[in-house]
């Protein structure tokens, strides 16, 4: 799948920036302009208390909830040289800063622009792509685990030239890689870069291509005196007084592609988006359980590191219906942090964890575009997991999980 996914990726010329949160709303001058979207929805799990990349997991004794997913106000102000942009999120769990951030450009011209402060990591399409114009309720569960929250701290230089080559921009970025509410925990800093094109004018404007490939370089510090390895069947535990602030590589790359053609039978909209490389995670307990192991940390582990070479791709499918406001929907996303193991290894007295397992996730569902501003979402997700020897995974976890959400945007 992994070949035959960067063929793919590699044969076809992306992507679809105009629902970036890296931006205000406009770049035409203005003074405070507020603009965001109110989801608030219900949820059904399959069992109470499960683990879940949909909205976060449920309580240890419920499987129905009503929760206000996310609550944006934006704020933004540009005038000839700069913009500011502030978004916050209020939810029933309180308010959060999600983006504070200035940019810095030529009177004129955003061919060059400069970010600096809180911001959406430069990486791959859907990180970026605002869940306010998404057809999906969340992103894949790749990007939530090596990528929560999506945002960082730090500063960005984003090129697109004028004229006929203005179908290419290009991202890098230097962040903490501590996440979007935390302090550099290590004083060391990540970098990453993006490079996207853009073709959406194709067949008399009826079709859009584009495709990019983006690139994660940065390290987590080892706080104690082991940390593991893979050895083809397990872990083998590596201990040695001077491996206390030893940094594991971290390292990312992407390749995304877009496809959307307005068709006599309503719109059509596919999206693929694969990452792989090197994650260095930890070994699942009572505090990390499960996936939980194997997320990016903002905050130095408190554990030994386990390495782990991981992979992890999606598929999104829209279709309009018969040129109505109804879409349907449809989506398949894999997330494997351990390649280098088979889910029957798991569990043998080798070091391995829940948090070396592979999840698959199917969903599917319907949305009701009401007008500009409102659209209601029906979605079912099936999450599958294979047997492992773990005493809590020797068959699929119940954990499925069905969303009615009802969204305002203004």
């Amino acid at each position: 799948m992994k070949k035959l996914l960067l063929l793919l990726l590699s044969t076809f010329p992306l992507i679809a920036l105009a629902q970036s949160n890296n931006q205000p709303s406009t770049y035409d001058i203005h003074d405070l302009k507020f603009t965001g979207y109110l989801q608030t929805q219900f949820q059904h799990a399959q069992s109470a208390g499960i683990s879940s990349f949909s909205g976060g997991d449920f309580d240890e004794n419920s499987q129905d909830r009503f929760m206000l997913r996310r609550g944006r106000l934006k704020v933004d102000r540009v005038d000839k040289y700069s913009s500011l942009v502030f978004q916050l999120d209020f939810t029933q769990d309180g308010v959060q800063l999600m983006d504070a951030f200035i940019q810095l450009y030529q009177p004129g011209s955003k061919s060059l622009i400069l970010t600096a402060g809180l911001f959406n990591r430069p990486f791959g399409h859907s990180i970026a792509f605002s869940s306010g114009y998404r057809d999906f309720p969340e992103r894949a569960r790749v990007f939530q685990t090596i990528m929560p929250r999506e945002r960082d701290i730090g500063v960005m230089l984003a090129y697109q030239p004028n004229g006929k080559f203005d179908f290419i921009r290009a991202e890098f970025g230097v962040v903490n890689g501590s996440g979007y509410n935390s302090r550099d925990y290590d004083s060391r800093k990540d970098v990453m870069g993006n490079v996207k094109f853009e073709f959406d004018s194709l067949a008399n404007d009826k079709l859009k291509i584009g495709f990019g490939g983006s690139y994660y370089r940065g390290s987590v510090r080892n706080g104690t005196e082991s940390y593991f390895t893979n050895n083809g069947n397990g872990f083998t535990s590596n201990t040695n007084a001077s491996h206390v602030g030893y940094h594991a590589r971290r390292e990312y790359h992407g390749a995304d592609l877009q496809l959307e053609y307005d068709n006599t039978f309503g719109k059509t909209i596919f999206k693929v988006e694969y990452v792989g490389g090197k994650q260095p995670g930890v070994g699942s307990s009572e505090d990390f359980t499960g996936p939980e192991a194997s997320k990016s940390f903002d905050e130095q582990p408190p554990t030994d590191l386990y390495l782990r070479e991981f992979n992890g791709y999606y598929l999104w499918l829209t279709q309009q219906i018969a040129k109505t406001k109804f879409t349907a929907i449809a989506a398949y996303d894999v997330y494997d942090p351990n390649t280098k193991l088979a889910e029957s290894q798991i569990g043998m007295n080798n070091n391995t964890t829940a948090g070396d397992i592979k999840f698959s996730t199917l969903g599917y569902g319907l949305t009701f575009l009401a007008s500009d501003r409102v659209k209601l979402t029906l979605y079912n997700e099936h999450v599958f997991n294979d047997d492992t020897q773990l005493p809590d995974y020797t068959a699929d976890l119940k954990d499925n999980v069905f969303t009615a959400r009802l969204q305002y945007r203004w």
